[in-house]
């Protein structure tokens, strides 16, 4: 009997993050989480979910020892996919949007840390155990990493812009450890980030809702999967056609 794979997602205690450990598990992979909070117990008590590491991404040692301590639980098994979803979109306490004149430059740090630097560490650091595995990065990126967004701020936008580059750049220098690398670019997503303002984006959307976690997670578990055996340096919209506009 084949073994099971293994996947490594980050930001997994809440939306698309948690949507996508549970597709992976619900199709039998191994799982290692990292967020800033804990899992829920009835997570916890799939016997798949091999680890939970409570991680600051933004926080250097915070993230080493998140790669220490998962690849620690690896051992020399392979790592079939690193899942780079974890994010960050300040906001004023008003939710108003931080433009370029207004934001907080630590912010904007802070925003680096987790939405580029951090996949970029990740990546490095579990560079080996995807060798192994001839596995494959996801990394997540955003429809306002690609137009002025009515609401998402200028640090964010910029760093999913970011983002996309250096999934180009990964999948380059990868493909020679046999390892693919892609990108999904999500527009609006029911999660607990969407504020009720986003509700007047629906009619920009050919599909005429919004998406939903669910529909992020399968398309992330598709890259990670032996049927996008032949995709690297891609970047998949799943924003129901919004983009297009």
């Amino acid at each position: 009997m084949e073994e099971p794979k293994t996947v490594i997602v980050t930001g997994a205690s809440r939306g698309i993050g948690h949507a996508t450990a549970r597709c992976f598990l619900d199709r039998g992979w191994r799982i290692i989480t990292c967020s800033r909070e804990d899992v829920p117990e009835a997570c916890k008590r799939d016997p798949n979910w091999t680890r939970h590491i409570p991680t600051d991404l933004s926080d250097a040692a915070s993230l080493a020892a998140f790669v220490d301590e998962a690849n620690a639980v690896l051992g020399d098994a392979p790592l079939h996919g690193l899942v780079n979803n974890a994010g960050l979109s300040p906001k004023t306490p008003f939710k108003e949007r931080l433009g370029c004149l207004n934001g907080d430059l630590n912010a904007w740090q802070q925003v680096f840390d987790i939405n580029l630097l951090a996949p970029l560490k990740l990546a490095r650091g579990f560079a080996a155990a995807l060798h192994r595995g001839q596995g494959a990065i996801v990394n997540i990126t955003s429809i306002a990493g690609h137009k002025v967004h009515p609401f998402a701020g200028s640090a964010y936008a910029i760093s999913k812009a970011a983002l996309s580059a250096l999934t180009r750049e990964l999948a380059n220098e990868f493909a020679e450890l046999d390892v693919r690398v892609n990108a999904v670019c999500p527009g609006e997503i029911e999660t607990a980030m969407l504020q009720p303002e986003y509700e007047a984006l629906i009619p920009r959307i050919p599909l005429g809702r919004m998406g939903t976690p669910e529909d992020v997670a399968t398309t992330i578990y598709f890259l990670c999967s032996g049927d996008s055996g032949y995709v690297t340096g891609s970047e998949i919209w799943v924003t129901g056609g919004q983009h297009m506009f």
